[in-house]
């Protein structure tokens, strides 16, 4: 009974140590949390002094050189390929014969139409005569002058197709690919040839708004191509995109001349276009890293009394590299926080460090 009595007593005494440990625990950590949410806590962040300057908005940007025109010539008959006229590397003009497809069954079906239109004519001669006399109704003329389209248009359609036969470059260009022999069948939609044209070239850019808006069309653009380092080229820009894209920046299509005998240059040549546009006029402009979640947010955070971050919206314009420009909402001097803001609130209590 006694023992019963101590083991009671020793559990109590060891319950009260227990809920005063965690009564001091609980205290503790709310001192914790009265000091972040008072402010006590001073968060570390690095700033930026914003001041007026000159960017530098030259650039280069790579790419691949692309063909004028690039175009697969398909058949548009079903049949055997009867001759060819040309073989890869070959260059040949617009409109020059490139093969012949068999064209028996469309020839029987061009004559066959053009039968049934003779004899329809005949037909639409002789009851257009009948009806001065009373002999037919207009009804049955009408019908023979539908009749009679009906085959011009069968005659006009099985023509296409003997003349389909006649396989004829759509462009002026190379051979580049031949996808048939002699003897091959073919179908309706069957690839024939890859005809390249590159007689010019096309190079695929974008520039941002402050450097398209110095840009138009006729341009000239220097060009250097890696493959032949000690000679340079020149193109001109042929096309700047009237919208921008989804990153802000206006696509450019720039134009290289390549119909000398003596052009080296080949569709899919790596290539490297410069702009240059001399001296620019100062702006305000801040690091990237100032915004929270992105430059489209405009959200900063600035310090405006000593010791204290205070959020602030902008407006962002043109980026350069890792710097933004700003085109309202800040002035020369304000100090803007580059580093640490994701942890501040307005009115954090911040610690500058370098």
């Amino acid at each position: 009974m006694k023992k019963t009595i101590i083991y009671i007593l020793v559990f109590a005494v060891l319950g009260v140590g227990i809920a005063m440990k965690l009564i001091n625990n609980k205290k503790e950590n709310q001192s914790k949390v009265d000091v972040v949410s008072t402010g006590d806590a001073k968060i570390p962040v690095k700033v930026f002094k914003v001041k007026s300057e000159v960017i530098d908005i030259d650039f280069s940007v790579n790419g691949k050189l692309a063909a004028n025109q690039d175009l697969v010539v398909i058949s548009e008959v079903n049949g055997k390929v009867l001759s060819l006229s040309v073989k890869e590397g070959d260059k040949v003009t617009k409109g020059q014969v490139l093969a012949r497809v068999e064209s028996v069954y469309s020839g029987l079906d061009e004559q066959i139409a053009s039968d049934a239109l003779a004899k329809l004519k005949n037909d639409q001669t002789r009851l257009t005569a009948a009806l001065k006399s009373g002999g037919v109704t207009q009804a049955q003329v009408d019908e023979i002058n539908l009749a009679v389209k009906n085959a011009e248009i069968q005659l006009n359609q099985a023509r296409k197709r003997v003349a389909d036969a006649v396989i004829k470059a759509p462009i002026s260009g190379v051979i580049n690919t031949r996808f048939v022999e002699i003897g091959s069948f073919v179908g309706s939609g069957s690839q024939l040839f890859n005809i390249v044209d590159i007689s010019s070239l096309k190079l695929k850019v974008a520039a941002n708004e402050r450097q398209v808006i110095q840009l138009g069309v006729g341009h000239k653009v220097a060009i250097k191509i890696p493959v032949f380092q000690d000679e340079n080229f020149t193109g001109k820009i042929s096309f700047i995109a009237p919208k921008a894209d989804n990153s802000l920046n206006y696509p450019i299509e720039i134009v290289l001349d390549n119909s000398s005998a003596k052009s080296k240059l080949k569709a899919g040549m790596y290539a490297s276009a410069s702009f240059e546009f001399g001296e620019q006029k100062p702006i305000i402009a801040i690091p990237r890293s100032s915004f929270l979640g992105g430059v489209n947010s405009g959200q900063i955070y600035v310090i405006e009394k000593e010791g204290f971050a205070k959020a602030k919206k902008i407006d962002a314009g043109a980026v350069f590299g890792d710097m933004v420009e700003v085109l309202g909402g800040l002035n020369e001097g304000d100090i803007v926080i580059i580093s640490g803001q994701i942890n501040l609130v307005d009115g954090s209590v911040i610690e500058v460090i370098e």
